[in-house]
C-alpha cells in the first residue's frame, strides 16, 4: 500500500511541478523563518538556566527617582546582613561590569575581562571547577580565579595552580581554574577580590551608590520582606539622621531637600536576562520585544505559508477528482483516501523541513550577524521543537485537504460535475482573505518601521560629531596616592596638550559621559527649597559642547578666561530648567550635592543616550568644580580637519601607543558612528521587517496565484461559452477578476485595527515618534491591489486565449 502511494505521489510530481515548487518553497520558508526564531528564543531562554541557584539568587536594584533605576547599593548593608537578616543565606558584593585590563604571566600578557567580587561570589555563580578551590580564593586580593580558556593563553600546558600573575597592580597567584557550564550573565575570564578593601572606604557612607549587590535568600518568596527591610534601613540610616542633624523632622527634611526615601527591588537571576529593569549585569540585557516581534512574525509567515499550502492542494484537486471517484467506485474507503492524502503531506513537509535546514544553515552565518550573536542548530530541545513543529504542519496543512477529497462524490465526479460543485469554496476564499490581511499587515507594518527608522536617523540631535574622534582613554590611577586626583588632571593635560601640537587637529576635550551611551553619574539639586531634580552630572572641559556644536539658549558657555567657572559655576539644559519651573535663571543659585552653584547658561536640550529616549535634566560644570569628576572621563574627544583625517588619525595613534598607552591597542570610532549605535536594534527590526515582508508578499501571491488557477479552471466552460456569444476579452477580464478585488478590499479592512494597534505600540518605545498617517495604509492598498490584478488578470488573459473548442466539444 505504502509502496502505490509512493508511485502515486511522484507521479502526480512529475505532472505538477509547478504546483510542487510551490507546495515545497513556501513550506520551507515559512519553517525556516520560525526555526530562526526559534534559536533565538532558545538562546535568550539560556541564559542562567545551568545555574541551581538562579531563583534564589537576587540583585538588588535602587530606585532613586521616578525614572531611575541603578543596579547598585551601598556598603553599610553588610554589617546589617550579618546579623538582622535571617532570610538571607549568602551575600556578595561585586562589580557589576567588566574591567578589560592586561594579565601578564613572564613574557605573555592577554588582555583580559576583569570582574571584582566578594568571595561569595562562587555561591551565586557556581561555575565548573577544573583544578584548584572556589572556597578560598577570593578571601583576599592576593589569589585570582582565572577561565580555562585564559589558563590555556597564558600557560599554555603549564599547570596554573600556584603561578604567580601580575595585573599592573598586584601579584596574584592563580587558586582556581574554572570554565562556565553555559550561558550565563556573569561571564568574566578572571574573578579578583578587590572589593572587601575598597568597602572598608565607604562602610559609612549611605549616598555612596557603588557595588553590584547580590543575595541569596533561603526561600524567594521572602524577596519583598527583605526588600522592605533594606528600604527602612535607608530610610533610617539616611533620611532620619540628616534630618535629626539639622533638629527638624524627616518629613520636614525631605520636603525642604525635595528627597524621596530609595526604593529597593530585588530582582531573580532567572529572569534578569529578559526582563530586567535596567542592565543588572555585565553580559547585558536581551530585548525581549525584539524576540517575541521575531517570533510572532515568524509564527504568522508559517500560517501563511500553512494557508498557501491548503490552497494549493486543494487548487490541484480538481486533476485529481477523477482518480478519487475511481478508487472509491473500486472500494477504497474515505479513511484510506484520507491516509493517503496525510502521507503525500507527511512526505511534502518532510522535504520541506529538510529544505528549510539547508536554508537556515546556509543562512546562519547572516543571521548571527545579524543578531550579533553565535547560535548553531544542535541541542535536545531543539530537536523536540522540529517535531513538535512538523506535527503541527501535517495537522494543519494536511487534514484538511485530506478530508476535502475523500469527500468527493464518486458519481458527480465521473459523470464531469466536479466543477459544478461549491465544497469548501467558502473555507478557500475565507483563506485566501486570511492572506490578503497577513500580507497588508506586513505591507503597512514594514512602512510604518521605515518611516519612524528614518524619523531618528535624520532627526536633529541638538549636536554634530562627524568629524570628532572619541578615542578610549584608560583614565587609570590609583586612589591610594597621595594628591593623585591632581595627578589625573595633569595626566589629561600633558595628553591634551601633545595632541593639540598635532598637524590636522582643531580641538581636544573631554567630558565626563559618552556620546550614545550617556554617564553613569547622578545627583539631585534643589532650587528655592522645590522638589528635588535628578539630574545628569555633565563633568567638561572648556571648549567641550562648543566643539560638539551643542547650542546655547541663554547666557554663555564656560570660560576659561574666568577662575569663577572652575568653582561655583554651572549651567542647566531646557529640561532641568523647566523641572525648575523659573523663567530667568541666569544668575540663581542652586544647591547641588551640599554646594552652592550659580547659573551661568543654559543648554539646549541634545540627546545624549539615543533619540528614542527622553531628553533627562542635565548639569553642567567644569570638572574642576567637582574635583572626582574627571575620574569618569573614559574618552578624549579630537575635532579633526576633513582634508586629510586618515594622517591625522595616524599620527594620533603614533602618539597614543608610545606615550598613553604603551600596552593597549588604540581605540576610537567617530562620534555619529558611535551614536548610531543606540538605535541599530531598530534598524535591526526594519530590516527584518523589510525582509519578511518580502518573504510574505511572494507567499501569499503563491497562494493568490493557485487559487486563481483553480477558481478559473472551474469557470473555464463558463468562459467558453461567453466567448461563443461575443463577450470581449476586457469584459471577462472584468468578470474574473471582480471577486479578487472584493476579497483584497475585505482583507485589507480585516488587518487595519491589528497593524495599528500593534504598531502604536511598538511606536511607544520611542520619546521622539512619527504620528501615524494615513499614507502607509494608501500605500499598502495600492500595492496589495496591484499586486492581486497582475497575477489575477495575468491567470485570467490566458484563460480568455485558449480555444474554446477544447471545453465546449464534450457538451
Amino acid at each position: 500500500m505504502l509502496k502505490n502511494w509512493t508511485n502515486l505521489f511522484i507521479y502526480h510530481i512529475k505532472n505538477n511541478k509547478l504546483f510542487t515548487i510551490l507546495n515545497v518553497l513556501g513550506l520551507s520558508i515559512g519553517i525556516a523563518g520560525l526555526i530562526f526564531a526559534t534559536l533565538y528564543w532558545n538562546d535568550e531562554h539560556s541564559y542562567n538556566e545551568w545555574n541551581p541557584g538562579k531563583d534564589n539568587v537576587f540583585q538588588s536594584i535602587s530606585k532613586i527617582s521616578a525614572t531611575d533605576y541603578w543596579a547598585s547599593n551601598v556598603a553599610p548593608f553588610e554589617e546589617y546582613f550579618k546579623k538582622d537578616f535571617p532570610e538571607i543565606e549568602s551575600y556578595c558584593y561585586f562589580d557589576n561590569w567588566y574591567e578589560e585590563a592586561i594579565l601578564k604571566y613572564k613574557n605573555k600578557k592577554e588582555i583580559v575581562k576583569f570582574t571584582y567580587a566578594q568571595n561569595t561570589f562562587f555561591e551565586m555563580f557556581p561555575f565548573t571547577i577544573v583544578s584548584g578551590s572556589s572556597k578560598n580564593v577570593l578571601n583576599d586580593n592576593t589569589n585570582i580565579a582565572i577561565s580555562l580558556d585564559t589558563a590555556k593563553k597564558l600557560f599554555g600546558n603549564e599547570n596554573p595552580l600556584g603561578k604567580t600573575l601580575d595585573d599592573g597592580v598586584r601579584k596574584l597567584v592563580v587558586g582556581c581554574i574554572y570554565t562556565i557550564p553555559g550561558k550565563s550573565s556573569m561571564a568574566p575570564e578572571v574573578i579578583v577580590n578587590s572589593i572587601d578593601e575598597r568597602m572598608k572606604e565607604n562602610k559609612d557612607q549611605w549616598g555612596n551608590f557603588s557595588y553590584g549587590l547580590l543575595l541569596k535568600l533561603k526561600n524567594p518568596d521572602d524577596s519583598d520582606k527583605v526588600a522592605a527591610k533594606m528600604k527602612r534601613l535607608m530610610y533610617e540610616n539616611s533620611t532620619v539622621k540628616s534630618a535629626k542633624l539639622e533638629g527638624i523632622s524627616p518629613e520636614e527634611w525631605m520636603k525642604k531637600n525635595g528627597y524621596v526615601t530609595t526604593e529597593i527591588i530585588l530582582e531573580p537571576l532567572s529572569t534578569s536576562r529578559l526582563h530586567a529593569i535596567t542592565e543588572c549585569y555585565a553580559e547585558g540585557n536581551g530585548n525581549y520585544q525584539f524576540l517575541l516581534i521575531m517570533l510572532c512574525l515568524s509564527i504568522l509567515i508559517l500560517i501563511l505559508s500553512i494557508v498557501n499550502y491548503v490552497n494549493l492542494a486543494t487548487a490541484n484537486a480538481i486533476n485529481r477528482a477523477k482518480e478519487v471517484g475511481v478508487r472509491k467506485i473500486l472500494g477504497a474507503s474515505k479513511s484510506n483516501i484520507i491516509k493517503q492524502f496525510l502521507f503525500e503531506t507527511i512526505l511534502t513537509v518532510l522535504f520541506s523541513i529538510l529544505l528549510s535546514l539547508v536554508i537556515v544553515e546556509l543562512s546562519l552565518p547572516y543571521y548571527n550577524e545579524f543578531l550579533d550573536k553565535n547560535l548553531i542548530i544542535f541541542g535536545n530541545q531543539f530537536y523536540v521543537q522540529l517535531i513538535l513543529i512538523f506535527i503541527v504542519t501535517i495537522v494543519f496543512a494536511g487534514v484538511f485537504p485530506a478530508i476535502y477529497v475523500s469527500n468527493f462524490e464518486s458519481l458527480k465526479v465521473l459523470k464531469g460535475n466536479f466543477g459544478r460543485s461549491k465544497n469548501g469554496i467558502w473555507l478557500r476564499n475565507g483563506m485566501l482573505i486570511l492572506q490578503f490581511a497577513i500580507a497588508t499587515f506586513f505591507i503597512i507594518g514594514s512602512y510604518i518601521v521605515y518611516q519612524q527608522i528614518e524619523f531618528i536617523s535624520n532627526k536633529d540631535l541638538g549636536f554634530k560629531g562627524d568629524q570628532v574622534a572619541s578615542v578610549w582613554y584608560r583614565n587609570g590611577y590609583n586612589w591610594r596616592e597621595k594628591d593623585f586626583k591632581q595627578k589625573v588632571e595633569n595626566r589629561y593635560l600633558l595628553i591634551k596638550g601633545e595632541l593639540s601640537k598635532i598637524k590636522g587637529v582643531k580641538q581636544v576635550s573631554t567630558g565626563a559621559f559618552v556620546f550614545g551611551s550617556g554617564n553613569g553619574s547622578t545627583t539631585g539639586f534643589s532650587y528655592k527649597g522645590g522638589d528635588n531634580i535628578q539630574a545628569r552630572n555633565m563633568g567638561v572641559d572648556f571648549g567641550m559642547l562648543e566643539m560638539m556644536q551643542i547650542k546655547i539658549k541663554e547666557g554663555r558657555f564656560l570660560s576659561d578666561k574666568l577662575t569663577s567657572d572652575t568653582i561655583n559655576s554651572m549651567l542647566v539644559n531646557e529640561t532641568a530648567l523647566k523641572m525648575m519651573n523659573e523663567k530667568d535663571p541666569i544668575g540663581k543659585e542652586v544647591e547641588w550635592n551640599e554646594k552652592k552653584l550659580k547659573i551661568v547658561g543654559v543648554v539646549k536640550d541634545f540627546n545624549l543616550f539615543g533619540p528614542q529616549d527622553r531628553i533627562p535634566p542635565m548639569v553642567f560644570f567644569h570638572y574642576k568644580t567637582v574635583d572626582w569628576m574627571l575620574q569618569n572621563s573614559s574618552r578624549i574627544y579630537v575635532k579633526i580637519d576633513a582634508e586629510n583625517p586618515s594622517q591625522t588619525l595616524a599620527e594620533i595613534e603614533k602618539f597614543w601607543i608610545k606615550n598613553v598607552d604603551t600596552e593597549y591597542p588604540f581605540s576610537y570610532d567617530f562620534v555619529d558612528k558611535q551614536y548610531a549605535q543606540t538605535y541599530a536594534t531598530y534598524v535591526k527590526q526594519k530590516n527584518l521587517f523589510s525582509l519578511l515582508n518580502i518573504t510574505v508578499i511572494l507567499i501569499a501571491l503563491f497562494g493568490l496565484f493557485a487559487l486563481a488557477t483553480y477558481s478559473i479552471q472551474r469557470r473555464m466552460k463558463e468562459i467558453a461559452i461567453r466567448k461563443t456569444l461575443g463577450a470581449e476579452t476586457s469584459v471577462l477580464l472584468k468578470e474574473l477578476s471582480k471577486q479578487y478585488i472584493l476579497f483584497c478590499v475585505i482583507g485589507f479592512v480585516i488587518a487595519l485595527f491589528p497593524v495599528y494597534y500593534l504598531l502604536t505600540l511598538w511606536l511607544e518605545n520611542f520619546a521622539f515618534r512619527i504620528t501615524i498617517s494615513w499614507v502607509p495604509f494608501a500605500v499598502g492598498f495600492f500595492v496589495l491591489l496591484v499586486l492581486t490584478l497582475v497575477v489575477v488578470l495575468s491567470r485570467a488573459y490566458a484563460a480568455t486565449r485558449v480555444n474554446v473548442l477544447k471545453y465546449l466539444k464534450y457538451e
